[in-house]
């Protein structure tokens, strides 16, 4: 390096620009993540482990693959399919798998949902107590709190930016956003609760 070079900066290996994305080159979105690349990472992720740190290992490995934008999308999708579980039914084989749901609770159970796989996650929309299937003996706690934040911490990872940022703001499908229902059981008459789910129920409920 000669002695310009050192006064003025050129070709000083500290000097060379972040190799993140930059600021400037992502744009907010509203774009969700087309479904088949969603569900094949997630179907990835629950083949090539068994127990969900691993999972959260592949998820965010697999995610970072992505574009920025399709990171974004990714938890767009998310959002999405947590939006549409958002009803009466879908808490009631929550609450009767963790023995108790709460709001916060209900999120991380979905994420849970989502987490097994397109197949498991749209019988379950259907017809929740389908998730008998998904019964492990001796597991007392079926939720998937961090599948809610793998895309985050892989665009953070990416970019060095917070996803949140980036999310268009007419985005709608969102907690904010969710739909008022009334809750068609009650832990006090589990009557109500068999006739939703009564294989969950005679299997779980104690």
């Amino acid at each position: 390096m000669g002695i310009f070079d050192k006064l003025f900066g050129k070709n000083d290996p500290s000097k060379k620009e972040h190799p993140k994305t930059s600021h400037q080159e992502i744009e907010k979105t509203s774009e969700m993540l087309d479904e088949t690349i969603f569900w094949d990472i997630v179907e990835k992720s629950v083949n090539n482990t068994k127990n969900q740190d691993d999972q959260e290992r592949v998820l965010i490995t697999e995610i970072e693959k992505l574009t920025p934008k399709q990171m974004i999308g990714f938890r767009l999708r998310t959002d999405k399919l947590l939006y549409d579980t958002y009803n009466s039914e879908m808490w009631c084989a929550g609450y009767i798998m963790n023995g108790g749901c709460s709001d916060d609770g209900f999120e991380y159970f979905r994420n849970w949902v989502i987490s097994r796989g397109k197949e498991t996650y749209y019988k379950a929309k259907d017809n929740p107590d389908s998730l008998i299937s998904e019964f492990i003996e001796g597991e007392d706690l079926y939720d998937f709190e961090s599948f809610w934040y793998v895309a985050l911490t892989a665009f953070e990872n990416k970019t060095g930016k917070e996803l949140y940022d980036f999310i268009g703001d007419d985005f709608k499908f969102n907690e904010e956003n969710y739909p008022q229902f009334e809750f068609n059981w009650e832990e006090e008459q589990p009557e109500s609760m068999k006739a939703i789910c009564p294989k969950l129920f005679e299997k779980m409920w104690n």
